[in-house]
């Protein structure tokens, strides 16, 4: 265990969250497969229980001392994103590890596209 190596990969995954408002999960999954070893079950578990509490209540509250959070449309997010995370986390259960490291790049690979080629 190389808790420097989890505190750097977790300093990147936060630093990278709060600039761009991104879910850290974009840097840590990878980081989680790629270089601590993990399987991608275990990547997406580890990371969602390691981002929560500090992206939620540090950089969320920074975005909104600096007027930059529309505090109804999050809580109208919030209701969708514990009833989709909930269905998420039991689909995922199911699924091969390589078919869920497909989905994950994927996903990320279409957000890329979208961003670079969209309006």
């Amino acid at each position: 265990m190389n808790i420097m190596i989890y505190i750097s990969i977790g300093l990147l995954a936060g630093l990278v969250g709060g600039l761009f408002g991104l879910g850290g999960g974009i840097i840590l999954v990878p980081a989680l497969v790629y270089l601590v070893g993990l399987t991608q079950h275990q990547a997406q578990g580890t990371a969602l229980a390691a981002m929560v509490p500090p992206i939620t209540l540090l950089a969320a509250m920074r975005y909104y001392y600096a007027g930059n959070v529309k505090i109804q449309l999050a809580m109208f997010a919030c209701i969708g994103f514990i009833a989709g995370g909930l269905l998420g986390a039991h689909i995922v259960q199911g699924l091969p590890a390589l078919v869920l490291k497909r989905l994950f790049g994927c996903v990320m690979l279409f957000v890329a596209v979208r961003m670079i080629l969209g309006r």
